[in-house]
């Protein structure tokens, strides 16, 4: 994938989050639309067939209504951006939990970031079935619906509620499986609870807004991880990777939370880290 250069007179950031947000809304009609065909597909050559007649004519809609926001963005999508070191990029998940929508489940919700140079500068997260939408851009914050959101206040990790997930590639890399497993292990002990509830991006998300503690990966997933860090970022959480590194594309870890936990979790996180 290839970006070229964005003009140098355009929209703001902060401004194209309500054309952003009418894209997610317009695949979020069609999805509502959409009838989940039971019983859940048996096959690798079923499920393919099945998400493809959705992701790819929501996929459509969402280049129909972003493109000429930003003609010169390139477009990415998920599971096959490898980001520009410079210029910009769509990035984007028509069908953010796909597993769980065809499925019938109600853990899905519609991911669109803009990233300029590597980094997240403006993104939209909407789930339908919730109404709610997550929205960030840089140095204007994160909200909920148009409310300010912030990370836990929570300072015990005793009665905290900590999420985590994996990437959809953590077949290909062997470490982070293996760190995936002795993580939990080590976390368990110390946790109120340890939950997968599904997308990446919105758990991250609702980690912004304090219904989930904290956060933690390992593994490479810009794709689901850009835009959700974002919004992180921007409410006030402490984004980083497993070396207490600011989380940037490409790293092989991720942890979001509240500083009073951060630490916390990062020396039991990294007690776990050698076999």
């Amino acid at each position: 994938m290839t970006a070229n250069h964005f003009p140098q007179a355009h929209t703001s950031d902060n401004e194209l989050l309500e054309p952003m947000q009418a894209a997610t809304h317009a695949v979020a009609r069609f999805l509502n639309g959409a009838v989940v065909q039971t019983p859940a597909a048996t096959t690798w050559g079923d499920f393919a067939q099945r998400f493809d007649a959705l992701d790819k004519p929501a996929a459509d809609l969402l280049r129909e209504h972003l493109s000429p926001l930003r003609p010169q963005a390139a477009w990415g999508e998920e599971m096959e951006t490898e980001l520009p070191a410079s210029g910009e990029v769509w990035v984007v998940d028509a069908l953010d939990g796909a597993v769980q929508f065809l499925q019938d489940m109600p853990y899905w919700s519609i991911s669109v970031t803009l990233v300029r140079d590597r980094r997240p500068v403006a993104t939209v997260l909407h789930s339908p079935l919730r109404a709610e939408t997550y929205t960030a851009a840089a140095g204007h914050g994160a909200h909920r619906n148009g409310r300010p959101i912030q990370p836990s206040l929570k300072t015990d990790l005793k009665i905290s509620l900590l999420g985590t997930s994996q990437p959809p590639t953590i077949a290909a890399e062997p470490e982070a499986i293996a760190g995936a497993g002795r993580s939990l292990s080590a976390v368990l002990p110390f946790a109120g609870a340890v939950r997968n509830l599904g997308p990446t991006s919105w758990q991250i998300a609702d980690t912004a807004a304090g219904r989930i503690d904290a956060f933690w990966e390992y593994g490479v997933d810009d794709s689901n991880l850009l835009g959700a860090a974002l919004v992180a970022a921007e409410a006030g959480a402490l984004v980083t990777d497993l070396a207490c590194r600011p989380w940037q594309a490409g790293a092989s870890s991720f942890l979001a939370a509240p500083a009073q936990l951060h630490d916390q979790l990062l020396k039991i996180l990294n007690t776990s880290a050698t076999p």
